[in-house]
């Protein structure tokens, strides 16, 4: 289905909700614990204000080198990190990740001076932005191909080029609808206090377990301002952001649950009581980051240079940098080879008896919605069987209440079940869209906007294959995470879901878009063998934006029947 195009379209990143790039925004993600204002430079479009910069931070290197109370072998474990560590993993990143590639040489220059005086620099842990995808792969077609654009609009914007856009990279188009979204609900004026915006992201991620953006929003919290205090655990956190905390375990893992109910104990008058504008930031805001938990986990986004995990001051293991998921993603054997090639011809012919029959015939809404019930049904059996369990680190337990709670099927034999949701009795383009757009201008437009690029999104080539109309393959995508959340659409032959996706990829499907956290390499390597991994990072985006769009509307529905 492929999402791997030969040449990139060149698409500018506005991030200012207007029509010119930022220029010169301030690096919020430059550097933790120091004042990034010195080196905000760096992220000028200007040249000579990045040389600039470059020298204040070669000097700075200096200066920290002449401290006689400099410790040689890194820092002590559990201790401050000082000033010149600080300032190492600053550069670390820069060589690794900076587009601009005279800062990438010179961070690599200034590394080598340190190293030389015998001071120890810290090493990156990990290659590349994913442990599922070959790190060949993500440059080839991102930061050292000609067209870096893209890459140069998010460092300019954010000060970073995170391992997340990195791997969405794959995929500009989409890219840039997601940036112009996330920055606008981040950054823009907007009903929520800017603290609490990140605030909101850390209970959303935490949810999942996903350290990396609990990690990435806990400095971006503190550089924004936000009292520290708060993150010691929710009980720190003030009253009106833990009453959050049932809506946001809810929409993580059961949205069908929600009731006007929920909304109304959160808009009661009181001290505490949120604003409905309030809300509906924050309930776009929980709904992002937990299908973007989703993504990280789905694509194995690995921990960023600076974040814990990321890097040691140490040599590292031959098993590490240097290793590759290259080696054990490829199709060992002739015969694997030639089965996984036969899987994709099948799955082509497939898709032409489908298109055909289609043409012949139309199955009458009883049948269809027999068929819905038969796939939601035979969803309970799609069951991933290496899964293992995670126990919460205390990093991330502190801000999460009732971690047992979790995803439990829409439907089991023997219980009490919510009814389906008609998706034609509410839907986005009808009452969400507008609902969200009256209460928070802009943003309804630019999650439409996301939705829309990555439901149309394609090159028309599918593994080997050029020329595919892959339509049908992306609906069958789809509309498979919105059933597993209990969303029917009557307009829809569910038959084709069966037809289309193999056991496999929907156990895939099912655990990244239920329990991200438990997803394996394993899983991630069984399904589509023959096909590019930047096919595979579409399925990802394909599962992020039909989980958002599915747990928003269950939120919005809600809000609705309080309204009325």
């Amino acid at each position: 289905m492929s999402l791997a195009a030969n040449r990139r379209p060149s698409l500018p990143l506005t991030m200012n909700g207007g029509g010119d790039p930022v220029t010169d925004a301030p690096a919020w993600g430059l550097l933790r614990g120091c004042d990034s204002g010195r080196w905000a430079g760096l992220c000028s479009r200007r040249q000579k204000a990045r040389e600039e910069a470059m020298e204040r931070l070669g000097q700075a290197v200096r200066d920290c080198l002449g401290d006689t109370k400099l410790s040689p072998n890194g820092p002590k474990e559990g201790a401050e990190p000082s000033e010149l560590h600080q300032l190492l993993l600053l550069l670390l990143r820069l060589s690794e990740s900076c587009p601009f590639p005279e800062i990438r040489e010179r961070s690599s220059q200034l590394l080598q001076t340190v190293q030389e005086r015998r001071v120890k620099v810290p090493q990156q842990l990990a290659r590349g932005p994913s442990a599922f995808i070959p790190v060949e792969e993500i440059l080839q077609e991102g930061a050292e191909s000609s067209d870096r654009r893209i890459f140069i609009e998010a460092f300019v914007a954010t000060g970073r080029v995170d391992n997340i856009t990195m791997v969405m990279g794959l995929h500009p188009e989409y890219l840039s609808t997601f940036w112009k979204t996330q920055y606008h609900l981040l950054q823009m004026d907007g009903p929520l206090p800017f603290p609490e915006r990140h605030y909101v992201a850390i209970m959303a991620a935490a949810r999942h377990q996903c350290s990396y953006l609990v990690s990435l929003h806990i400095t971006e919290f503190l550089q924004v301002g936000g009292n520290p205090v708060w993150l010691h655990g929710l009980q720190c956190a003030p009253q009106k952001l833990r009453n959050l905390n049932e809506i946001n375990k809810i929409l993580a893992h059961q949205p069908w649950l929600i009731t006007k109910e929920h909304i109304k104990v959160l808009l009661k008058t009181g001290e505490n009581s949120w604003s409905l504008a309030e809300l509906i930031h924050a309930l776009v805001l929980l709904t992002h980051y937990h299908s973007l938990a989703s993504f990280v986990f789905g694509c194995s986004i690995n921990p960023e240079i600076d974040q814990e995990g990321g890097h040691a001051f140490r040599p590292p293991s031959p098993h590490s940098c240097d290793s590759s998921p290259a080696s054990e993603d490829s199709i060992s054997g002739s015969n694997s080879g030639l089965e996984a090639m036969q899987e994709v011809e099948a799955l082509m012919q497939r898709m032409k008896l489908l298109q055909e029959c289609r043409l012949e015939e139309e199955a009458s809404q009883e049948e269809m919605e027999t068929r819905f019930e038969k796939e939601k049904s035979e969803s309970l059996l799609v069951a991933p069987s290496d899964i293992i369990e995670h126990t919460l680190s205390p990093n991330i337990m502190r801000f999460v209440e009732d971690p047992e709670f979790g995803y439990k099927d829409f439907t089991r034999r023997g219980e009490q079940t919510p009814p389906t949701f008609r998706a034609q009795d509410y839907t986005w383009e009808d009452h969400g869209y507008s609902l969200i757009n009256r209460l928070y201008p802009d943003v309804g437009q630019l999650l439409d906007e996301k939705f829309q690029v990555v439901y149309n999104l394609t090159y028309h080539t599918m593994a080997m294959h050029s020329g595919v109309d892959t339509s049908m393959l992306r609906r069958a995508i789809w509309n498979y995470i919105h059933c597993v959340f209990g969303i029917r659409y009557d307009d829809y032959d569910y038959g084709e879901v069966n037809q289309l996706l193999e056991r496999s990829l929907k156990i895939y499907i099912k655990t990244v878009a239920c329990y991200p956290e438990k997803t394996t390499k394993r899983m991630y390597t069984g399904f589509w063998r023959h096909f590019r991994h930047s096919e595979k990072v579409h399925v990802n985006l394909l599962l992020l934006e039909a989980r958002m769009q599915a747990a928003l509307l269950y939120a919005l529905r809600a809000i609705t029947r309080y309204m009325t």
